[in-house]
């Protein structure tokens, strides 16, 4: 049997709801844009998470944030693109 494929896959939590990010997306942009919201009294931050499918979450200096990383099994769908979203609803029709 061949080895098996790899990939590192980030999770962030928001306030405790979860959210794994799309393969594409900049984990130091991400940072930045959450760390520049909470010293504002607000902002939406938006980032593609698994399934291709963007998350708009409003960030605040009261707002806890954790990443979390590993490495998961290889998924070639994960690419990041919104016009092709997968899993979720839709696919069982």
């Amino acid at each position: 049997m061949g080895e098996m494929e790899t990939m590192v896959q980030t999770e962030v939590m928001i306030d405790g709801e979860s959210s794994v990010l799309a393969q594409d997306q900049d984990l130091d942009d991400l940072r930045r844009r959450i760390e520049e919201a909470t010293a504002t009294t607000g902002r939406f931050v938006d980032f593609v998470v698994v399934g291709n499918r963007t998350v708009i979450a409003l960030v605040t200096p009261r707002t806890r944030v954790v990443f979390r990383v590993s490495t998961v099994q290889f998924d070639p769908r994960d690419t990041g693109d919104v016009d092709f979203p997968y899993g979720g609803h839709y696919d069982l029709l």
